[in-house]
């Protein structure tokens, strides 16, 4: 079927649903509602045979809903209505949520039903945008595989909205939530307040004041204090700020004062001075199991793991640093196995673009972070101690899927996403040039870094980016990927397959040092010379300025077929290098 994505950004659930309809054989294309005259433009060209918006948060316009069977994605049960569904429904601690496929009418939301799925909601309070890329994407793929069913199907016709069965207690219109609906107070039970942030995560924040300063809140973690006084900075660690709360405290990682969100401390800066430290290094216990920590090391036998969540997948020098010492520290051990495993969010989605935004010196803040993070991936391809497992339990963008390709095994979750390119205007380092080709070949590594399109995890096995795609739940991944390492850590096929990546790398007749030299090489001109828009790209970014066109490669046309390197005449050096 020739179906077109009509949304407003394309990555997160539009992503997945366009490489799963792919991958099922559909004809797929996108088209991002930049205004109401490029929407109709784009359809008209495009001529669908169905419309899906899995991501939409602008109005259809008539001309195009009364001319094509155009379905909205709505998160939220049958029943329910308006722009912030996950919000209300985290704030008021509903037990069952849901994903709604109506058809697109006059009203919002108001459509007859094509498809419905319910899903438990988790006790404690989730981000919303965890929620969001959990339950809510798995179920509203569902969702859209019935809706391309039934309109295969001349036959059907959807259910009216006022005679859909109600499948969620509490479903209902609802208006946009505030900041007035948002708000707390410090002197609020830790909870609360932890139910209000998390229920604006990812955007717009909750409006507070830390420190005298009128700010958002994002990314709030319990902590614990005694008889703290509400309000009061008690501590920072990794970039967050502890902060008390009427019955204890709370660790906020986030804050944004205008356009940029930023690491607590970034933001606040000399504001916290007299704010004492709270470190917590590699190998210390925290004060309790789920104590604010970015970077853990357990060990369980021979196998040592080592878990990282980066808000957002973004990796500032300062966290690079701290997941550099982690790896240090998980390679001393004895173990027969390191596993690497990021957030359920994001695995990485490489150097934070925000802090490089807000610094005094922008291009030299980049610089630091992408020789930081180079560090880490040298730590990576050069670990012959253990057997690198590379988990990707979530999606990755740019040089956060280069992040990972230099361990011996790559391991990822089913559903995810990797994007292995850059953009921004950026070339590209984390040693890509090295791990890339040796993964697929260096006619399919110049074409992922060409075509600038999302890989599923599946597809991603099929290239050999990845190695191993387990199961979508969290939990059953975590069995699985415990399984894997385990089988791994047999002694003697442990120091066989060591040995083997010794042989390799000693054998390599160009040294690491020679590519990372050339892709910094590369890097210097993007990031002091600006030769390809970096500058304007990462404020267009951070601020998210909407996209005032569809890219090319991402309707219907088929991508261009991939050349030999050799025959190019790129105004940037290829991404594989002759030599290598």
């Amino acid at each position: 079927m020739r179906i077109l994505l009509l949304v407003t950004a394309f990555n997160g659930l539009s992503q997945r649903a366009w490489c799963a309809l792919r991958e099922a054989g559909h004809d797929v294309g996108v088209q991002l509602a930049t205004s109401a005259s490029d929407m109709i433009a784009g359809v008209r060209a495009a001529g669908p045979e169905l419309i899906l918006c899995p991501f939409l948060k602008d109005r259809v316009p008539a001309e195009i809903w009364q001319h094509w069977r155009t379905v909205i994605i709505h998160p939220g049960p049958a029943g329910d209505r308006g722009p912030s569904s996950l919000d209300w429904a985290i704030a008021e601690r509903a037990h069952v949520w849901g994903v709604t496929a109506l058809q697109a009418v006059e009203e919002m939301d108001a459509g007859p039903i094509w498809a419905t799925r319910t899903f438990a909601m988790p006790a404690a309070p989730p981000r919303k945008s965890s929620l969001y890329h959990g339950p809510v994407a798995d179920a509203a793929l569902d969702c859209m595989f019935e809706v391309v069913a039934k309109a295969a199907d001349a036959e059907f016709e959807p259910t009216p909205a006022d005679q859909a069965p109600a499948e969620a207690p509490g479903a209902r219109p609802r208006p946009l939530m505030t900041q007035e609906d948002r708000a707390f107070d410090w002197s609020d039970s830790t909870e609360r307040i932890l139910r209000r942030i998390r229920a604006a995560d990812g955007a717009p924040g909750v409006r507070t004041e830390i420190a005298g300063l009128p700010v958002f809140a994002y990314d709030a973690t319990p902590g614990l204090a005694r008889h703290p006084r509400p309000g009061a900075l008690l501590g920072r660690r990794q970039g967050a700020v502890l902060i008390g709360t009427g019955d204890g405290a709370l660790w906020v990682g986030h804050l944004r004062a205008e356009k940029i969100k930023l690491p607590a401390t970034v933001l606040l800066g000399k504001r916290l001075k007299g704010v004492p430290q709270s470190p917590l290094p590699i190998g210390v216990e925290p004060e309790t199991p789920h104590a604010y920590r970015q970077v853990r090391y357990r060990r369980t036998g021979r196998i040592g793991w080592l878990a990282f969540d980066f808000y957002n997948g973004a990796m500032a020098a300062g966290h690079c640093r701290r997941l550099l010492a982690g790896l240090r520290h998980a390679a001393a051990q004895d173990t027969e196995v390191l596993v690497l495993r990021g957030g359920t969010d994001a695995f990485s989605n490489g150097i934070h673009l925000n802090v490089i935004e807000a610094a005094a010196d922008p291009a030299g803040s980049a610089w630091a972070n992408i020789r930081a993070i180079n560090d880490v991936c040298r730590e990576i391809v050069t670990c012959t101690r253990q057997v690198v497992i590379s988990a990707y339990a979530g999606s990755a963008g740019a040089g956060g899927v280069m992040l990972g390709l230099g361990a011996d095994i790559v391991a990822a979750r089913a559903g995810i996403v990797l994007n292995p390119y850059y953009e921004m205007g950026l070339y590209g380092s984390e040693l890509h040039t090295f791990t890339l080709p040796r993964r697929v070949g260096e006619e399919q590594a110049q074409r992922l870094i060409d075509d600038r399109l999302p890989v599923s995890a599946d597809h991603a096995a099929m290239l050999g980016l990845v190695d191993e795609v387990g199961p979508r739940h969290p939990e059953a991944y975590t069995q699985w990927l415990t399984d894997l390492a385990e089988r791994e850590s047999e002694p003697r096929a442990a120091r066989r397959r060591r040995q083997a990546k010794a042989r390799r790398l000693a054998a390599e007749r160009v040294p690491l040092e020679v590519f990372e030299t050339r892709e910094l090489a590369e890097m210097s001109r993007d990031m002091f010379g600006d030769r390809s828009g970096f500058a304007a790209a990462r404020h267009d970014f951070v601020t998210k300025a909407r996209a005032t066109s569809t890219p090319e490669r991402l309707r219907f046309a088929a991508p261009a077929p991939v050349t030999r390197i050799a025959e190019r005449r790129p105004a940037v050096r290829p991404a594989v290098p002759l030599s290598a």
